[in-house]
C-alpha cells in the first residue's frame, strides 16, 4: 500500500504550530549568547538579568519543548497515514526516509552554518527508535522514564561545567570560511549520537500526547491542559530558580554536591517546563484562534524547520570572524535584543510566506524527499 500525500497547511491544527512559533523565540534566546566572547561586556545589572532569564526560561527547557513537539508531530504523521489506509510497513519506511533526511539536513547545518544542531539528533533518534511510534503506551512511558535518568545526568554534567564560567562557541570560531567548513566534521558523529538520550524522554511523551490529540483538540482537554500547565510550569520554575540565581550571581557555592543538586533540579524540571509551556499554548489556542498575531505565529510554527535554519544563518552572518564579526562587540544582554529581533523578523517573513501561499523551503525539501509519488 502506498503513502498518501502530506497534510495541507489549511488542514493543520493550530495549537502545535502556535507552540512551535513561540518555541523559536526561546531557542533564539538560548542560542544567541553562545556566539559572543564576553558575557560581562555590558551593564552588570542587564547582563545579570539576561543570565537569569536565560537559565530560568530557555536553557535545557526550550529544547525540551522542541523535543516534545517533535514527538507530537511524529504521532500526528503516523495517525494521519494510518487513518488514510497506509499500512505500518509503508509508514515505517516513510519515517526512516524522513529520519535519514533530517540527519542530512542537520549535518549540513552543523558544517556549513553553526555547530548547534538538534535536527540530526532528531533524525538519528527516529532512525533508531522508529518502531516505538506504534508501541504500547506503557512502553512509551517506561522508556521515557528509564532514559530520563541518563539524560538528566548528562545535561547536569554540562550544567555543572558551565557553572564555573560559560564556555561559548565564540572561542572555537574559525577565522576563514574554508577552515570553518571542516572544523566540526570530526566531532559531529559523536555529538549527534550522544544527543539521542536527551531527546527520547520528551519525544515519547509527545508521541503519547499526539495519540490522544491533546493539542489537536485542546477544547476537549481543557482540564488536563490546565493541570499540566499549572503543575509542570510551577515545578519547573521552582526547580530551576536556584540555578538561575546562581547564573545571575545572586549567590555562589563552592560545594560540588550542591552544584550537582542545583544542576540536576534545573535540567530535570526543564522537561516538565517544556511540556508545561506546550500545554499553556494549547490553552491559549482555544482563546485566541483567528487573530492576526495568532495567525502569524502559527505560520512561523508551520515553517519551524526553515526558521530554525534561518536563525543559524543569522548567527553565522552576524558573529563569525569571516562575516560581520560581532562576537567581540556584544554583551549577553545585547544578544537578547538580537535574538528577539531575529525572531520578530522570522514572524514577519513567515506571515509573508503564508499570504503568498509559500511553504518553508526546508519543509518542502523534507516532504519531497520523504514522500514517494502516490501510485494510481
Amino acid at each position: 500500500m502506498t503513502l498518501t500525500a502530506p497534510t495541507s497547511v489549511t488542514a493543520r491544527s493550530l495549537a502545535p504550530d502556535l507552540a512551535r512559533g513561540v518555541m523559536l523565540l526561546l531557542i533564539a534566546l538560548s542560542h544567541a549568547p553562545a556566539f559572543v566572547d564576553n558575557w560581562h561586556a555590558g551593564p552588570a545589572a542587564l547582563d545579570a538579568a539576561a543570565k537569569f532569564i536565560k537559565s530560568l526560561l530557555a536553557d535545557n527547557q526550550a529544547r525540551d519543548m522542541f523535543v516534545f513537539l517533535f514527538g507530537y508531530g511524529l504521532g500526528q504523521l503516523a495517525h494521519r497515514q494510518q487513518a488514510r489506509g497506509s499500512d505500518w510497513t509503508s509508514v515505517r519506511k516513510l519515517l526512516r526516509r524522513r529520519a535519514l533526511w533530517l540527519i542530512v539536513i542537520g549535518f549540513v547545518n552543523t558544517v556549513v552554518l553553526v555547530p548547534i544542531d538538534i535536527i540530526a539528533v532528531y533524525g538519528l533518534t527516529l532512525l533508531v527508535l522508529a518502531p516505538l511510534v506504534r508501541a504500547r503506551d506503557s512502553v512509551l512511558w517506561w522508556t521515557s522514564l528509564v532514559t530520563l535518568v541518563p539524560a538528566t545526568l548528562l545535561l547536569a554534567w554540562q550544567t555543572v561545567a558551565a557553572q564555573a564560567g560559560p564556555v561559548t562557541g565564540a572561542g572555537f570560531m574559525e577565522h576563514t570560511l574554508g577552515a570553518h567548513l571542516v572544523a566540526n566534521i570530526p566531532s559531529w558523529p559523536v555529538e549527534t549520537a550522544a544527543g539521542i538520550v536527551m531527546v527520547v524522554p520528551g519525544m515519547l511523551v509527545g508521541l503519547w500526547a499526539a495519540r490522544r490529540r491533546i493539542l489537536d483538540e485542546p477544547e476537549r482537554h481543557l482540564p488536563l491542559l490546565r493541570r499540566i500547565s499549572l503543575i509542570f510550569i510551577g515545578v519547573s520554575m521552582a526547580g530551576r530558580l536556584p540555578a538561575a540565581l546562581l547564573a545571575a550571581g545572586v549567590w555562589t557555592t563552592g560545594s560540588a554536591p550542591v552544584s550537582w543538586a542545583v544542576a540536576v533540579a534545573h535540567d530535570l524540571t526543564g522537561y516538565a517546563g517544556g511540556i508545561g509551556m506546550a500545554a499553556a499554548v494549547g490553552l491559549l489556542a482555544v482563546k485566541v484562534r483567528g487573530g492576526r498575531v495568532t495567525t502569524a505565529l502559527a505560520a512561523l510554527g508551520q515553517r519551524s524547520l526553515t526558521f530554525y535554519l534561518f536563525q543559524a544563518v543569522m548567527w553565522m552572518v552576524l558573529f563569525y570572524p569571516f562575516t560581520l564579526s560581532l562576537h567581540d562587540d556584544l554583551s549577553i544582554a545585547a544578544t537578547f535584543g538580537v535574538a528577539v529581533g531575529i525572531w520578530l523578523l522570522s514572524v514577519v517573513l513567515a506571515e509573508w510566506m503564508r499570504v503568498a501561499g509559500r511553504r518553508g523551503p526546508a519543509e518542502v525539501l523534507l516532504r519531497r524527499m520523504s514522500y514517494r509519488r502516490r501510485q494510481a
